[in-house]
């Protein structure tokens, strides 16, 4: 396990995708913005003032930089059972063992999303666990997985410990190389769209259970 930011060597690294694959992405696509704005503002200087060209090349570029420059820096990561989320603005930390509320979002479209989200009254913070495609997809790699697991089912909220379960479920399907119909996770995502709870739904706590029931 590698050290993440402000964590220990024993922190565990919750990224859907790993920062590494998609922050140098990202900091291309904002100096590209940034070109951008530049190349923009100098043709409008031809026919107005300075400042008016430096405000419409700053319209143009601030955004897409901005946002692209906030999302390199976004990282969640666990250690023991506190889950921390940085935003790139912020640091949230949630103690699952804590959490006063544990639901599954899914969001289902061309891109389908499912995640965890915590709370412990005072803050929350969201775990993405899966990526679908028509395709194929991405999920949470086997060592997040089970340190999520392990982290609701220490705590005494029964949400809680049902969505533990779903995750063992979904470790165990991939264990065996089940396919995305037997995998839990996926399964959330079937589940939204066949009762037409879309693009964005929280399964009921008898929803999670069923995920690992069929």
């Amino acid at each position: 396990m590698r050290s993440l930011p402000g964590g220990d060597a024993g922190s565990v690294d919750l990224d859907l995708v790993p920062a590494h694959l998609i922050a140098p992405r990202l900091r291309r696509l904002a100096f590209g913005a940034i070109a951008l704005g530049v190349v923009v503002g100098v043709i409008v200087a031809l026919f107005a003032s300075a400042t008016v060209a430096l405000v419409v090349g700053a319209v143009i570029a601030a955004p897409t930089a901005l946002s692209a420059l906030l999302a390199a820096r976004r990282r969640i990561w666990m250690d023991g059972t506190v889950i921390h989320a940085h935003s790139g603005v912020r640091a949230v930390t949630v103690d699952a063992a804590r959490a006063v509320s544990a639901e599954l979002l899914v969001r289902s479209g061309r891109v389908s999303q499912v995640a965890l989200k915590l709370a412990d009254g005072d803050r929350s913070v969201t775990v993405p666990l899966a990526l679908y495609t028509t395709d194929g997809g991405r999920e949470l790699d086997v060592l997040p997985l089970r340190s999520l697991a392990d982290g609701l089912v220490s705590g005494e909220l029964a949400p809680a410990v049902a969505m533990s379960e779903a995750l063992i479920g979904q470790l165990r399907a991939e264990a065996r190389g089940a396919g995305l119909d037997e995998r839990p996770l996926y399964r959330a995502v079937t589940l939204a769209r066949e009762a037409n709870r879309v693009p964005r739904t929280t399964l009921t706590d008898d929803e999670v259970v069923r995920l690992t029931s069929g």
